[in-house]
């Protein structure tokens, strides 16, 4: 009887454990105020893949330990993940472990096709540049030389964007701290003054980075893009 109570007991325990390594992780608390949150954590209610963006609609979709997965399903050049609201004056907040060799960006005020102004994360030195894609690149008041000083190459990092004004100015944070603030004129994406926020799944080194180009369908079969903590705040 003891025998069988102390197996049951390690049993138990070992579920236990089990669990709690298999439980998604807990989502940060942002601290900032009037924001809602666009990713509840469990499914993707409140996005949608665009069926039209150039660059590929093989966009795939899985919880990880309570981040957002993005990737390719099957492999082709990518995807673009859109938000189900349209927003025009707004603040947005998200977190990605990116790594180099990655290109990504958070596009903002998008059209379903992917027109759109659009922040840039590689995991690299580009990282919140800021461009019109499609249109032009702007100028280099939208580009940072703090990236080094600012960002976690080991983990998190969280990037905030504010965006008012129909020729909107445009305001980036990289980890709390400010790195630049422009005003865009006459770019205007296909005559629109809102438009979805979006997260791009485009490619990835397949090895490491060895060149400054690389096909864009190149993509490492296993990659995954993360982000957590995605809110919303409209001004």
């Amino acid at each position: 009887m003891k025998i069988r109570l102390l197996v049951a007991l390690l049993l138990l325990g070992a579920l236990r454990g089990f669990a709690a390594e298999s439980a998604p992780a807990p989502l940060t608390k942002i601290p900032l105020t009037g924001f809602t949150s666009l990713f509840n954590g469990k499914d993707m209610k409140g996005w949608h893949w665009s069926r039209t963006v150039r660059h590929g609609t093989v966009g795939g979709f899985r919880i990880e330990g309570g981040a957002m997965a993005l990737f390719q399903n099957p492999f082709g050049q990518g995807g673009l993940l859109l938000t189900d609201k349209r927003y025009k004056n707004f603040e947005f907040y998200v977190e990605t472990d990116i790594q180099p060799g990655f290109n990504s960006g958070i596009f903002l005020r998008s059209t379903v096709s992917g027109y759109a102004y659009q922040l840039e994360l590689t995991g690299g030195q580009s990282t919140t540049d800021l461009m019109v894609e499609s249109y032009k690149a702007l100028s280099a008041q939208g580009r940072t030389t703090r990236f080094a000083e600012l960002w976690n190459p080991n983990g998190w990092n969280s990037v905030r964007v504010r965006m008012t004004g129909d020729d909107p100015t445009i305001t980036c944070w990289l980890n709390d701290t400010q790195l630049w603030e422009v005003q865009v004129n006459n770019a205007q994406i296909a005559g629109e003054t809102d438009g979805f926020i979006g997260l791009q799944l485009h490619w990835t080194f397949p090895t490491s980075v060895t060149g400054s180009t690389m096909a864009l369908t190149s993509w490492k079969p296993d990659a995954v893009l993360h982000f957590r903590n995605i809110f919303v705040k409209e001004l």
